[in-house]
C-alpha cells in the first residue's frame, strides 16, 4: 500500500512539474488584436480558451504541444508551444466575413458593426487578386469611390469623386497608417502618387465628412492606406510587368523576423513609360518603403516606416472636342512637366498599460517637394482667331517640411461596455512656393507648343508661410443594451498661416496672418439584430479652410493688396445605412445621405481665361451608396457596387448669371462597378482566377446649367422668339469599359494579364467645357490594351 502511495504521488509530481503556464497574443496581419479567438489542444479541443480583448491568452499544458488556433473569416492556424510568449499572426481567408475589422473611424481596432458609418475595406488577398498596377483598379471597388486617371497616360496624376463630382478640391484625406501623407492646407489632388502601392496591406475607405477624428480636408472620404507588417518567416517576392501602353514596372519585397523582438518590412517599385499611345506622356517613378516593428515586450510596441518616392512625367495636357471625337492622341504639349519628391518618416509607440488603458504617441516628419510646368497653365495667343506663334505660361515649385505630434488615449470602462478616446495633435509646416513666367514658343500650323523661355525673377507669387494646426479631440462610446451603441464625437481645430511675401511691391498680395477655427461635433448609432444584420444612422460635420495657394494666388488680389477673402467650406451630413451578411453566401450594405455645403470651393475662369477659386454659396449632394458580394457556390463570386448621386447648387451666383438651384458640372449621377470571378486551387501546388469587371461612369454636365450660347454655322448666336439668346448645356454621354484579367500560381511562381478596354471603347476620364474654346475638353482614357505580369514569391 506504501509503494502504491509513493507511485501516485511520484506520477502526479512529474505531471505537475511538467505543465507549464503559455502566454501568448492573436493578432491579424496588421497587428490588429482579434478577440474571442478560440485556442485548443490539437490532441484533446475540450482542452482550450479563448482571447480576450486584446488578444491575448493563457493556456496551462505541457511545452511542445500543438495548438489549434480558431477565428471566424480567418484561417485556421496550429503551433507548437515552445516559448513562454507566443504572438499568433492570423490570415483573412478569401471569402466574405461574418465580421470585419477596421482601424479608420477612431484609429482603434473596432468591429464594422460597431461603427455609425459607411466603411468599406480591401484586405490583403483582395488586393493581390486584383493584380492591380494602379491604386484606382482597387479603390474603385469600392462603393461611391471613383477615382478617375487614364492608365494610358495620367502616369497616376488623377481626379477623385466620393460624394461630389469629379474633382480637385480638397475634399479627400489621404493617410497611411492613419496618419495624414499631407498638412493642411497643402492639399494636392495627385497626393496619391507619392505613395508606393507595392506596401498596402490593406485599404479602408471611410465615406463622409470623418472631421471629428482626422480634422478638416476628410469631407467626401478619407483613404486609409495600411502598410503591411513584417511576416514570422521569411516572404517577399519579386515581378515584372509589361504592356502595350509603353508601361513598365519592377517589384521587390522582403519581410521577416530578424529575431524574436523585431520584424522588418522592405518594399519598392520602379515603374516607367516610353512611347505611349498618347504623345508627350512618358513618366518614371521610384518608390521605396521601410517599415520596422520592435516589441519591447508584449504591452509594448515600436513601429517605424520610411516612404520615400521620386517621381517625373510628362503633362499631355488635355484633348480638344475634334481630337478627342477623331481618336487623334497627339498633343499640343512638349515641355510640361511634373517632378515630385516625397519624403515621410513616421515613429509610432503603443503601450498598452493594463486591460483597460491603452496610450498610441506618433511623431512624424515629411519633406516634400512638387516642381511643374503645368499644361493647364499655358495659353496661346490669337489675333482674330488665328494662333500668333506665342503663349504664356509658368514654372512653378511648392515644398514643404512637416513636423507633427500626435498622443491619442483610450480608456475602457467597466459600464455598458463604454469607452473614451481623447487625443491631440500639432503640426507645423513651413512652405515655400515660387511661380514665374514663361514665354511659350507656339507653332502657328501645327498648333504645337514647341518650347519656352523662362523671364528671370519675373514672378506671379513667391512666398513663405509658416502652417500651424493645434486640434484636440475625443470620442466617447456606450453599450446601454446589448445591440445598442451609441458614439459622439467632437473636435476642435485652430490655423493659423503665417504669409510672407518675398516680392514685396512687384507681384503677390501683402504680408498677412490669416486665422481660422472649427469644432466638428458626430453623433451616431448602431443597432444590431445580430450578428448578421445591422442599421446606423449618424450626423457629421466636415470642415476645410482654403488651401494657402488658392488663398494667396488669385486673380482678383492686385500687387500689395489684401488676401482674398475666401472662406473655409463648411459640411452637415445626415446618413441612414445598414448591412447583411450570410458567412461565404450574400453581403449586402447600403448608405442615404444627405450632405449640405456651405461656402463650397469651385474654381472658374476670369475673362483672361486664368483659373480662379470662388465660394460657391451653398451646394447640396444627396444618395444611395451600395455593395452587393454573392457567392452561389464556392469559388464563384459575383459583386456589384454602385452609387446614385445628384450634386446641386443650392445658391449660386457666376459673373451675374444666377444658377441657383441647378446640376453641378462634372457630377454623374450613376457610377457602378461589376466583378464576376472565379478562383480554384487545382491542387497543392496550383491555383487559377479569372475575372470580367464592368467599369460605368453616367452622363454628365460638363459646363453649368443653360451656359453654352448656341451658334449657327457661321458663329452667331441663334436667338429665341424673344430675342434672347438660345442657351443649352454641354454634356458628356458617360461610358461603359469592359476588362478582363486572369492568374495562374504554381508554387512560387505567378503569371497574370489583363485586358483593358476589351470594345476598345473611347472615352474620357474627365471632360469639362472651355468656354474660350466653346467645346468640351477630355482627359482621355485608355484604348484596348493587354498587361502582362510574372512573379517570383520567396
Amino acid at each position: 500500500m506504501k509503494k502504491a502511495t509513493f507511485i501516485i504521488l511520484l506520477l502526479t509530481s512529474i505531471i505537475t512539474q511538467a505543465q507549464q503556464l503559455f502566454k501568448g497574443k492573436v493578432t491579424t496581419a496588421s497587428n490588429h488584436p482579434l478577440s474571442g479567438a478560440t485556442i485548443t489542444v490539437s490532441s484533446g479541443p475540450s482542452v482550450g480558451t479563448t482571447s480576450d480583448q486584446n488578444g491575448e491568452f493563457s493556456l496551462e499544458v505541457t511545452k511542445n504541444t500543438e495548438i489549434l488556433i480558431n477565428y471566424i473569416g480567418y484561417t485556421s492556424k496550429k503551433i507548437v508551444l515552445t516559448a513562454s510568449y507566443t504572438q499568433i499572426v492570423l490570415e483573412e481567408e478569401n471569402q466574405i466575413l461574418e465580421e470585419v475589422l477596421v482601424t479608420s473611424a477612431s484609429r482603434e481596432t473596432q468591429k464594422r458593426s460597431e461603427v455609425p458609418g459607411s466603411i468599406a475595406t480591401l484586405n490583403a488577398k483582395s488586393i493581390k487578386t486584383s493584380k492591380a498596377f494602379g491604386i484606382d483598379q482597387l479603390v474603385n471597388q469600392i462603393p461611391g469611390v471613383l477615382m478617375s486617371t487614364s492608365r494610358a497616360g495620367s502616369n497616376e496624376q488623377h481626379f477623385m469623386a466620393v460624394r461630389s463630382p469629379i474633382s480637385t478640391k480638397s475634399l479627400f484625406l489621404y493617410l497611411e497608417d492613419g496618419l495624414p501623407i499631407r498638412p493642411t492646407s497643402v492639399f494636392n489632388h495627385n497626393a496619391l502618387l507619392e505613395m508606393n502601392n507595392t506596401s498596402f496591406g490593406r485599404i479602408e475607405v471611410l465615406k463622409g465628412p470623418a472631421s471629428s477624428i482626422y480634422g478638416s480636408e476628410a469631407i467626401g472620404g478619407s483613404f486609409n492606406f495600411i502598410t503591411k507588417n513584417p511576416t514570422e518567416k521569411l516572404s517577399g517576392g519579386f515581378d515584372y510587368q509589361q504592356n502595350d501602353l509603353g508601361f513598365s514596372r519592377y517589384e521587390v519585397e522582403v519581410s521577416n523576423q530578424a529575431n524574436e523582438k523585431l520584424g522588418f518590412y522592405v518594399g519598392g517599385h520602379y515603374a516607367k513609360r516610353e512611347d505611349g499611345p498618347i504623345a508627350h506622356s512618358d513618366y518614371e517613378k521610384l518608390a521605396f518603403t521601410l517599415k520596422t516593428v520592435y516589441d519591447f515586450s508584449p504591452n509594448t510596441r515600436w513601429t517605424s516606416v520610411i516612404d520615400a518616392v521620386d517621381y517625373r512625367s510628362d503633362m499631355a495636357g488635355s484633348l480638344s472636342e475634334s481630337d478627342y471625337s477623331n481618336g487623334n492622341y497627339e498633343s499640343d504639349q512638349t515641355f510640361t512637366e511634373r517632378d515630385a519628391v516625397s519624403f515621410r518618416f513616421r515613429s509610432t509607440l503603443d503601450q498598452q498599460w493594463n486591460d483597460n488603458h491603452k496610450t498610441a504617441v506618433n511623431l512624424i516628419f515629411r519633406s516634400n517637394r512638387m516642381d511643374q510646368i503645368p499644361s493647364y497653365r499655358i495659353r496661346q495667343f490669337r489675333n482674330q482667331g488665328k494662333l500668333t506663334g506665342s503663349g504664356s505660361g509658368e514654372v512653378n515649385s511648392n515644398k514643404f517640411t512637416s513636423y507633427v505630434g500626435l498622443i491619442q488615449h483610450k480608456i475602457n470602462f467597466d459600464f455598458a461596455a463604454s469607452s473614451l478616446i481623447i487625443g491631440a495633435s500639432t503640426d507645423y509646416s513651413p512652405q515655400k512656393y515660387e511661380a514665374e513666367r514663361i514665354s511659350v514658343f507656339v507653332d502657328p500650323t501645327t498648333g504645337i507648343n514647341t518650347g519656352y523661355e523662362k523671364k528671370h525673377q519675373d514672378y506671379i507669387l513667391n512666398y513663405h508661410a509658416d502652417i500651424f494646426n493645434h486640434a484636440a479631440y475625443m470620442q466617447y462610446e456606450i453599450t446601454p443594451i446589448e445591440a445598442l451603441k451609441i458614439t459622439a464625437a467632437l473636435r476642435y481645430d485652430y490655423f493659423k498661416y503665417d504669409y510672407d511675401n518675398q516680392n514685396d511691391g512687384i507681384s503677390g498680395a501683402k504680408d498677412s496672418e490669416n486665422n481660422y477655427d472649427n469644432i466638428a461635433p458626430k453623433l451616431g448609432i448602431n443597432y444590431n439584430f445580430n450578428k448578421k444584420s445591422g442599421i446606423y444612422a449618424n450626423y457629421s460635420n466636415g470642415f476645410t479652410p482654403p488651401q494657402t495657394s488658392t488663398l494667396y494666388r488669385n486673380s482678383f488680389v492686385g500687387v500689395d493688396g489684401e488676401v482674398f477673402d475666401l472662406k473655409p467650406s463648411r459640411y452637415d451630413n445626415y446618413e441612414i445605412g445598414g448591412y447583411f451578411v450570410l458567412p461565404s453566401k450574400l453581403k449586402f450594405d447600403a448608405a442615404i445621405y444627405l450632405l449640405e455645403g456651405k461656402n463650397t470651393l469651385i474654381t472658374l475662369r476670369n475673362e483672361n481665361d486664368e483659373f480662379f477659386n470662388s465660394n460657391a454659396g451653398k451646394t447640396r449632394s444627396y444618395g444611395i451608396e451600395y455593395g452587393l458580394t454573392y457567392m452561389p457556390v464556392k469559388g464563384i463570386s459575383l459583386t456589384h457596387n454602385g452609387s446614385y448621386a445628384k450634386h446641386r447648387y443650392v445658391t449660386f451666383y457666376d459673373r451675374g448669371v444666377d444658377y441657383s438651384d441647378t446640376d453641378r458640372n462634372t457630377a454623374p449621377s450613376i457610377t457602378g462597378t461589376s466583378i464576376v470571378s472565379y478562383q480554384t486551387k487545382i491542387s497543392k501546388e496550383l491555383a487559377f482566377n479569372i475575372a470580367a469587371e464592368h467599369e460605368l461612369v453616367g452622363s454628365y454636365n460638363t459646363s453649368f446649367e443653360n451656359q453654352v450660347i448656341v451658334e449657327d454655322a457661321d458663329g452667331n448666336p441663334i436667338l429665341t422668339p424673344e430675342g434672347d439668346e438660345k442657351r443649352t448645356t454641354a454634356t458628356y454621354d458617360g461610358h461603359s469599359i469592359f476588362n478582363l484579367r486572369a492568374s495562374i500560381q504554381y508554387k512560387n511562381i505567378e503569371v497574370w494579364g489583363h485586358f483593358l478596354n476589351v470594345f476598345d471603347e473611347l472615352y474620357a476620364v474627365r471632360a469639362s467645357y472651355n468656354r474660350f474654346r466653346g467645346s468640351n475638353s477630355y482627359s482621355i482614357g485608355n484604348p484596348r490594351a493587354f498587361h502582362l505580369g510574372l512573379r517570383y514569391n520567396l
